[in-house]
């Protein structure tokens, strides 16, 4: 992928989230959302590396990835807003986004539990016959869940083409990953026979090359590998932070975080003419998108059992 498009995408992602936060505020969306503000290199740098037969999980924090796998921002700005036309017609919001047309079976907001959907379904798409490849992302604070250690020894025992993306941001929600993780990150999934490697996060362009040798690997048969990506969470855990005002990271160390953009590490790779080009172009789009959610209807409550169970019965 040429270094225009990635940044475009990992341009896309922030300003999206940018965006969306501003939503939050004026109350155009309830609930608040988990920001994905630096780390866009990740879901960038790895759905770049994927095709159309590829299928991903994702995670409460998800809205980089599904957009980084092509979901239109119209839709997506919509189903966080509660909207009909949205994603998942305004059901499944910010933490639960899908489109199985585009391989993304979903973000999960049970931390782990999307790594052995995705491990499910790569060895589901193998048995059919298909060359594809699973993508399962994930937070720090994922590696002390027992369902995604299960992940790791199923997908290694089997030989599953899923790659493990870890996003260690530093903090699961205000713990420090020093407080939380006994010995390394890449040893656990070591510990299975798993092929693991840390990996700078920040930079779109590296994160992809790892992802290529991690799908090269899956699409050979050789199984999983994991990947530690290392990152920095640029605004809070939530948004709700933004009123609560939490106090777990010192000013010196968000600063230092934040001293590795993506955008930026990106953007530096094009022309200045050709990187305002692509920023003008994103916000037409995001000016589009937000119009298209904001003038949708919301639901009919009168609907709201609707699409609950897989039979049109509703269970009583």
């Amino acid at each position: 992928m040429r270094s225009v498009d990635l940044y475009r995408t990992v341009r896309l992602i922030r300003r999206f989230e940018e965006r969306a936060i501003e939503f939050v505020r004026s109350g155009e969306i309830v609930g608040g959302i988990h920001p994905y503000v630096g780390q866009e290199a990740i879901a960038v740098g790895v759905c770049a590396a994927l095709t159309d037969a590829d299928v991903i999980t994702s995670t409460h924090r998800g809205h980089g990835h599904v957009l980084a796998r092509g979901v239109d921002p119209a839709r997506l700005f919509a189903e966080l807003m509660g909207r009909e036309s949205g994603l998942n017609k305004g059901r499944g919001g910010s933490m639960h986004a899908a489109d199985f047309s585009l391989g993304i079976l979903g973000a999960n907001a049970i931390v782990g539990a999307a790594g052995s959907i995705a491990t499910g379904a790569a060895w589901a798409l193998r048995q059919r016959g298909r060359h594809s490849v699973a993508v399962t992302f994930f937070g720090d604070g994922a590696m002390n869940e027992g369902m995604l250690l299960e992940a790791f020894n199923l997908a290694a025992l089997w030989q599953v083409p899923v790659i493990f993306v870890c996003e260690n941001n530093g903090y699961a929600t205000t713990m420090p990953v020093e407080s939380a993780v006994a010995g390394s990150i890449t040893g656990r999934a070591r510990a299975f026979g798993i092929p693991a490697f840390s990996i700078d996060g920040q930079d779109p362009e590296t994160v992809l090359k790892a992802t290529l040798a991690a799908v090269k690997r899956a699409r050979a048969g050789k199984g999983p590998t994991f990947l530690e990506c290392v990152t920095y969470r640029f605004d809070a855990h939530h948004t709700f932070e933004h009123r609560t005002r939490l106090t777990y990271r010192s000013p010196e160390d968000l600063a230092a975080g934040r001293s590795r953009d993506p955008v930026e590490i990106q953007g530096a790779r094009l022309a200045a003419d050709e990187r305002a080009a692509v920023d003008r172009e994103v916000e037409v789009l995001l000016d589009a998108a937000a119009e298209f959610a904001l003038g949708s209807a919301h639901p009919d409550p009168a609907a709201a059992l609707d699409y609950l169970y897989a039979s049109p019965e509703v269970l009583r």
